[in-house]
């Protein structure tokens, strides 16, 4: 362990759960990862856009990385913990049992995933309503959000599933229950993805509106009365039973949980920028974007005053930051669509034997093999006459549309490694373009944004790292760790134990600038180019869709 205070090492346990995998960290107060451990949890997809987790399968996990992680350490220095998680919602009886959401009545599969598209009727039904919270979520609600999958509980599992239930959570919110017994909710899963508002509450007339007025008649206790911001100490901290399920001291602080996008915008968002000559070191915090970039993207820009940007999620308030109102864009697939274009083409297999023969990674593979096809040209060049448009699964901004479809344009007869290597190329600069969309949208509405934060999985990757930089024109900053989603899960716990006197305060000291990669300026106006080109393709899109409704 390293040394160098003077006092005792301080430790705070991050854990994070993903899509694929529960991931924990040890960190001290300078933000160092110390340990980490992962561990991939199921998911079953029984029919198209149903996707379902269970909840005691990921608790599981939980308890197997946690012990990992602290593994030769002193328990009595290990403070609080923090706990992250995807937005999934899990459903559970009076008894904090599992309960189905699903027609095989398989209570273990008691997680709808945050990536579940089922509810695309009830979410078409809740957005006619046009009611005033729709506003705080670019005025079109999301698929994705709690309120459509609820009604979709309540029209088609009525019997085996909404009847018993007893307790609805979002899943970082089912973590703290589990570590503390505590059934508070934290701010930022009820404001961000149940409509909740900071300063006035629940609106009743919304939950009756849309035919969910069960949670008024019982004062919304299955869904959260008691709120608490991020970082909050719960109850009395871990209880005896959660101490011994993940090898921690009972007693330890607790916090109030984030969404794991969340987590990793406080990981890097408040990182201390001073000597790397960057135009955010004189400005507020308010001119930097954090892009979390894994299975999916999401885009966290904050404000002091609410601004409302259409498409775009918010204005909430303290969702991340305490004080500051938090815009969220994001992108539904972006790591995701990058293995399904490389996964799904003909050379696949040549790529993985020649990737497994260097020991590489296939994307570390197919960068190096695009700087050996480039030539004298820039990488980016490649594409010249190949487009992508990278909605695959619908568009979450700033469009808000979840009926538009991916497109590719410029395709040969050929299939070849090189043909493989410049569709992943041109995939990931459309993920790329997708996030100047966002940019552009939030600066419309009064963002003014100059560097990009990054992390996540797809932040280890250079080249994505590159073509963000170059396609938005703005200089990309990385954390020292990598895994900032983690380090922002440990600020929380941080935050409970009393160590810091506020959150910004943990994310200043615990948040370390790795590396500043900047944009190729000279290649600005090939990528506006393409940009052009990428807002034409989503033009002919709705074009064509119109074509074929036509008479």
């Amino acid at each position: 362990m390293p040394g160098g205070d003077q006092e005792p090492g301080r430790y705070y346990v991050g854990v994070d759960v993903g899509t694929g995998s529960v991931r924990a960290a040890l960190v001290d107060q300078r933000g160092t990862l110390l340990a980490f451990a992962d561990q991939a949890i199921n998911k079953w997809e029984p029919q198209f856009n149903h996707h379902e987790q269970s909840s005691e399968d990921i608790w599981a996990a939980c308890c197997i990385v946690t012990k990992k992680v602290v593994q030769g350490i002193d328990l009595n220095q290990i403070r609080g913990l923090g706990f992250d998680a995807t937005c999934s919602l899990v459903v559970l009886d009076k008894q904090f049992r599992p309960l189905p959401v699903n027609h095989e009545g398989d209570s273990h599969r008691n997680i709808i995933m945050w990536l579940d598209h089922r509810a695309v009727s009830q979410v078409h039904r809740i957005n006619n309503t046009k009611h005033s919270v729709l506003q705080y979520v670019g005025g079109v609600m999301s698929v994705e959000m709690q309120a459509p999958k609820l009604l979709w509980l309540k029209e088609n599992l009525r019997e085996t599933c909404w009847d018993k239930a007893g307790h609805f959570f979002d899943l970082p919110d089912f973590l703290s229950w589990k570590a503390t017994g505590v059934t508070a909710r934290s701010l930022c899963s009820l404001v961000c993805k149940w409509t909740y508002s900071a300063e006035k509450g629940w609106d009743d007339s919304f939950w009756k509106m849309i035919g969910l007025e069960d949670f008024v008649s019982d004062n919304y206790s299955k869904i959260g009365n008691q709120v608490l911001p991020p970082g909050a100490s719960l109850g009395n901290g871990l209880t005896p039973e959660a101490a011994r399920d993940l090898g921690l001291p009972a007693g330890i602080a607790v916090a109030a949980s984030l969404i794991d996008a969340h987590a990793g915008g406080l990981g890097v968002i408040g990182t201390d920028v001073r000597g790397h000559g960057l135009a955010c070191e004189g400005q507020p915090v308010t001119s930097r974007l954090a892009v979390i970039c894994g299975t999916s993207s999401c885009h966290m820009g904050i404000s002091k005053d609410p601004i409302f940007v259409p498409g775009v999620w918010g204005p909430y308030f303290s969702a991340m930051v305490p004080g500051f109102w938090l815009n969220e864009g994001g992108q539904s697939v972006t790591g995701k669509l990058i293995d399904h274009m490389v996964q799904g083409h003909a050379a696949f297999p040549e790529l993985q034997a020649r990737a497994t023969a260097r020991c590489q990674s296939i994307y570390a593979y197919l960068n190096s093999h695009l700087d050996l096809i480039k030539e004298a040209q820039p990488v980016g060049f490649l594409t010249v006459d190949l487009h992508v448009w990278p909605d695959f699964h619908g568009n979450r901004s700033p469009l808000a549309d979840l009926t538009l479809k991916g497109m590719v344009t410029g395709l040969k007869l050929s299939q070849d490694l090189d043909d493989l290597a410049i569709l992943y190329l041109a995939t990931v600069q459309a993920i790329a373009f997708g996030t100047r969309f966002i940019i552009e949208a939030m600066e419309a509405a009064g963002h003014s944004i100059s560097t990009l934060f990054l992390c996540g999985g797809l932040s280890k990757n250079p080249l994505f790292v590159q073509m963000h930089a170059d396609i938005t024109g703005m200089p990309v900053v990385l954390s020292q760790e990598v895994e900032s989603v983690l380090v922002g899960a440990a600020i929380l716990g941080a935050c409970a134990s009393g160590d810091f006197t506020s959150v910004q305060e943990a994310m200043a000291r615990m948040s370390k600038v790795g590396r500043v990669v900047f944009p190729r300026l000279e290649d600005k106006r090939y990528y506006d180019k393409k940009y052009q080109v990428f807002l034409k393709l989503v033009e002919h899109q709705k074009e064509y869709a119109a074509i074929m409704k036509g008479d």
